[in-house]
């Protein structure tokens, strides 16, 4: 099966992220309007299948010279196990907007060996790092 790999929020199906994320530990409820205005506000990634559906996401919220920071990454159920979780860091991190940044972050609960892959690592100093966090923003 053929996937190719887009970066424009117009190609995009945005109703499938809403959904898929929605349903994660870490955008549980996220209402619509939230997540169209973040998408809007940063890099996204799309990964598509041969008939142009969606298969899987990612985006990075960016200011494009110093710091990114990788959010969103789904590939949907039916599609994980075929290399395009693999692909997909490929193609954002190949991207032109995001060489020579200074610093590249994520958080993830279960995923530390795809991204290990690509370079990251724990924290080097997590005592500089701090946070507010509000893991039931969306929930009403």
């Amino acid at each position: 099966m053929n996937f190719y790999m887009i970066d424009t929020v117009e190609q995009m199906d945005l109703a499938l992220i809403h959904e898929t994320l929605s349903r994660t530990y870490w955008a549980k409820n996220i209402p619509f309007s939230v997540l169209e205005k973040g998408l809007n506000n940063s890099l996204c990634f799309g990964v598509m299948n041969a008939e142009h559906q969606q298969v899987g996401f990612a985006r990075m919220i960016t200011d494009r010279a110093t710091f990114a920071y990788l959010a969103d990454v789904f590939i949907l159920p039916d599609y994980q196990g075929l290399g395009l979780s693999k692909r997909l860091m490929k193609a954002i991190l190949a991207h032109k907007e995001l060489q020579g940044l200074r610093r590249m972050v994520l958080a993830t609960s279960d995923a530390h060996g795809l991204y290990e892959q690509f370079g990251f690592n724990q924290l080097a100093n997590p005592n500089s790092f701090m946070e507010i966090w509000q893991p039931n923003v969306y929930e009403n």
